[in-house]
């Protein structure tokens, strides 16, 4: 699908960076002219998503996330999160809503979260070689 437009980020598996992420695809976001409660869940979304990079992804050392962000036809707004990390050995576990390999202080919600603030979500993983979250909202024209 032909981008109208996209931009590349990429930054350390760091959790200050996090927050980052969220203003970053908010700025780009703001283009398509979203309400606040779109803005709202897309930058949540990518919470959990740059999240589970940085505490699942590298847990022995710090790696990096890369951010890749798109407009495409009809205000779709396509978001991908990706890592070269450990990968996920069983996605559709990894998926189940309180399923967590991050300890006792994770709930276990982050794709549960990204699923149901995208109108779509796909996670491909390769263990030992990385994850990639690929997430698309439809920004709702106004007026």
């Amino acid at each position: 699908m032909n981008a109208q437009n996209y931009i590349k980020l990429e930054f350390p598996a760091r959790s200050v960076n996090e927050g980052f992420a969220r203003a970053a695809v908010a700025a780009f976001a703001s283009q398509l002219d979203p309400t606040l409660g779109e803005l709202g869940d897309i930058k949540t979304a990518v919470s959990e998503a740059v999240t589970n990079a940085v505490v699942h992804a590298y847990p022995d050392k710090i790696g990096t996330v890369q951010l890749r962000l798109r407009i495409l036809p009809d205000a779709v707004l396509e978001i991908v999160v990706k890592d070269h990390g450990v990968g996920i050995a069983d996605v559709t576990q990894a998926r189940a809503p309180l399923y967590t390999t991050g300890g006792e202080e994770r709930s276990g919600m982050g794709f549960t979260i990204m699923e149901s603030f995208m109108d779509k979500l796909r996670v491909k993983s390769v263990p030992g070689r990385g994850t990639t979250v690929t997430m698309s909202r439809r920004i709702r024209r106004r007026g």
